[in-house]
């Protein structure tokens, strides 16, 4: 039993280090999952969130539509047996703050995509922005953005 707290113990200091480094393409599908769970939050499935996350993905990873589709398939039934966000933003805490803060944006976008800000959706960006080490101002300061950027369209 010790044994096995020892290792979780060093599992828990060596993250966000060298030592837990995670790969590319499994911080692309974290962050495509936390999208998705921003998106199921609400228990609706509206096209305008489908395409806000794809355009998300295209935006933040640079990459084509159609990669963007198949992450967000994959991702998609990967949010769906998760029973966690730290699943996902456990692999996050490893991006720059400004990687972090345009994920936040990313999730406003997608709770805002559909014209209704639901509560469950703001509360997933929240934790999610508390998991990942991103200041309340900042989880503010980019509501505010997506929202001044959605008056301006």
């Amino acid at each position: 039993m010790f044994k096995q707290l020892r290792t979780i113990f060093r599992q828990v200091m060596n993250e966000g280090t060298d030592g837990g480094a995670v790969d590319t393409p499994t911080l692309h599908l974290s962050m495509a999952c936390l999208l998705c769970e921003v998106s199921n939050a609400d228990h609706r499935d509206d096209p305008r969130e489908i395409q806000a996350k794809r355009h998300q993905l295209v935006y933040l990873l640079d990459i084509s539509e159609e990669n963007a589709d198949a992450l967000l398939e994959k991702a998609l039934l990967q949010s769906k047996s998760s029973i966690s966000l730290y699943d996902f933003t456990s692999k996050l805490r490893t991006l720059e703050p400004e990687q972090r803060y345009e994920l936040i944006e990313a999730m406003w976008q997608v709770a805002y995509a559909d014209g209704v800000l639901d509560p469950m959706e703001e509360a997933v960006i929240r934790q999610v922005a508390e998991l990942i080490y991103v200041d309340h101002s900042e989880f503010i300061r980019a509501k505010l953005a997506v929202q001044k950027s959605l008056k301006n369209n």
